[in-house]
């Protein structure tokens, strides 16, 4: 009898995880997370500014830290077993609220907002203090590093909440700031992942954010379809797929067998901060920038784009590119020069996008992503081969620029 209770106690508070694989209750919790992301272009597209733009980027950046600190919790402990999965419910309904509350989250709902998430990052560090209760340097790295700086900035957003204004835009910069720079001033040393599993799990959390940008297609046609609508719809489609090629053809792979081949410690967890929690968050708001763009594009096809939102169509997407040529150049070292071109001659062309009916602007984009797929298929066509289908030839593949 004595026996059985000592197997089943540690499963009352945490199980340290023994799986690469997500479990279904992680995919269950992201869908959360799938609400977050439409509510902050639903917040960007009511709001069509460079302040809107800002406001939406600013609360994308606020989620997506609560987001990776459960990928990174859910990398170390089993999300599935004992206490663990209540507080993971409770932290989806409180992430549930902090959604609902994004569209006026500078505004009515400001201090609800603030206390849902909160709320939010409470639950994860009472699981990161359950997971690390035999684990000295992880559980000093959790109240010294990630306490402090989660404590600050969940203050500092509720002090916005009082708020307005640049004081309050000012509010939101610095917490930001200190849950950014968090990893930074207290260190990689003490944390702990499972290397394919956090690769699995950004990458899975790249596709709803591609999702995003497919819904986004659907709200903005908003039951009309004609043929600039159906024109549109696939091009967006063709933009949507070029942006799932560019990540998932070879990049991804390249990126989860770096990760794992890294010495466990102080190297895996700060390519890992790198590469993961720091770079995907521009692919993720650069997806959700182009979403906003499909939306208005859907509903205005032969109008010119706003500004604003042209910048958000083509700059989303060059910020796309851009965070592509970080990634690489972080995990193995070159530099993606046809990728960086490409996202310069995006921006250079938003002047041209505001004045050019939405349709063209689109089209112009989808044509450019697509010969830029073409030209990396065909220049490196013995270098992708060897990567997806020879993965002991890596090392000797020529590096695809």
């Amino acid at each position: 009898m004595s026996s059985v209770e000592t197997t089943r106690a540690p499963r009352l508070s945490a199980v340290l995880r023994q799986t690469e694989q997500v479990t279904p209750l992680e995919l269950f919790f992201d869908l959360v997370f799938v609400l977050a992301i439409t509510q902050c272009t639903a917040l960007m597209a009511a709001e069509p500014t460079w302040t809107g733009l800002a406001k939406g980027l600013a609360v994308l950046g606020l989620l997506w830290w609560a987001w990776a600190g459960y990928a990174w919790l859910t990398s170390v402990v089993d999300p599935e077993e004992g206490a663990v999965r209540l507080v993971m419910f409770a932290a989806m309904a409180a992430f549930l609220v902090v959604a609902l509350s994004v569209p006026d989250a500078f505004d009515q709902t400001a201090f609800l907002f603030a206390c849902a998430y909160g709320a939010v990052r409470l639950a994860h560090i009472a699981l990161f203090l359950l997971a690390s209760r035999d684990d000295p340097a992880l559980r000093n790295s959790v109240i010294v590093g990630l306490g402090g700086s989660t404590a600050l900035s969940v203050g500092l957003i509720g002090a916005a909440a009082l708020t307005d204004g640049l004081l309050q835009g000012a509010l939101w910069a610095v917490a930001l700031l200190f849950d950014f720079g968090g990893p930074f001033l207290f260190g990689a040393e003490g944390w702990k992942l499972l290397a394919e599993h956090f690769a699995e799990r950004h990458a899975l959390i790249l596709i709803i954010a591609l999702g995003e940008s497919i819904v986004a297609i659907g709200i903005g046609a908003d039951g009309v379809v004609d043929a600039g609508v159906v024109v549109a719809a696939i091009l967006g489609v063709a933009v949507s797929a070029a942006l799932w090629w560019l990540y998932f053809d070879v990049v991804a792979i390249v990126a989860k067998r770096r990760l794992a081949r890294a010495a466990p410690g102080r190297e895996q967890n700060e390519l890992a901060r790198d590469s993961y929690s720091y770079l995907h968050l521009p692919m993720v708001a650069g997806v959700v920038l182009l979403a906003l763009g499909l939306k208005k594009t859907l509903e205005h096809v032969g109008e010119s784009l706003d500004p604003a939102i042209a910048a958000a169509m083509l700059g989303g997407t060059a910020l796309y590119l851009l965070a592509h040529v970080a990634f690489r150049l972080r995990n193995v070292h070159t530099f993606n020069r046809h990728r960086f071109a490409t996202a310069a001659l995006l921006l250079l062309l938003i002047p041209l996008a505001a004045v050019l009916p939405a349709l063209a602007a689109l089209a112009i984009l989808a044509t450019l992503l697509t010969l830029l797929i073409v030209y990396e298929a065909v220049r490196f066509a013995e270098a992708r081969d060897r990567v997806r289908h020879h993965p002991a030839g890596e090392a000797t593949a020529e590096p695809i620029r």
